[in-house]
């Protein structure tokens, strides 16, 4: 991982901003959760987002920088969504720790709590076009699934000095979706 920051730091002279969206999910009812899918979801939504961040901070200047960390409306936890919800529940309190631990370094650490996305995955996972996605829709205020610059546009602004004033913060990125 070190070289990927590493090379970033030689083509653009530093680094200051670090989105932690790797990420994976998948519902299942609690009888279908196996070890392996506990472990896998935790190693990547959780200690993934644990280990880039403590690569970055290394990379950042001396007293600035942005840590955006995706979490997931379902975060609060869902229906046969136990062990994705627990992993972004963590990527929730990592984000506070983390907000109150770098703050001294003037390092601001926030999440994005995003809905329903149209992405790769939830083509894949077959969630766009399912009867899942039309629930969502349907209770969701603004009345569509959110396209990836609905998240964007927000991790631009966590990322810019317009948000200057906050860290340890969760923004629901949702359409109104709850």
């Amino acid at each position: 991982m070190g070289r990927l920051f590493e090379e970033t730091k030689k083509t653009f002279g530093g680094l200051d901003i670090l989105v932690n969206n790797a990420g994976i999910y998948r519902f299942a009812r609690l009888e279908e959760i196996t070890v392996d899918e506990f472990h896998q979801h935790f190693n990547i939504n959780v200690l993934g987002t644990i280990l880039a961040t403590r690569e970055a901070v290394k990379y950042f200047g001396p007293n600035d920088g942005s840590v955006i960390n995706m979490s997931s409306i379902a975060s609060a936890g869902a229906p046969e969504a136990a062990v994705y919800s627990g992993s972004k529940g963590a990527v929730d309190a990592i984000t506070r720790g983390l907000a109150e631990e770098l703050g001294p370094r003037k390092i601001r650490v926030n999440a994005i709590a995003p809905g329903g996305v149209e992405t790769e995955g939830t083509h894949s996972g077959g969630i766009v076009g399912s009867d899942f996605e039309k629930a969502m829709i349907a209770r969701t205020p603004l009345g569509r699934f959110g396209q990836p610059d609905d998240i964007a546009r927000v991790a631009v602004f966590l990322a810019s000095e317009d948000s200057a004033w906050l860290t340890g913060e969760r923004l629901a990125a949702s359409g109104g979706y709850r």
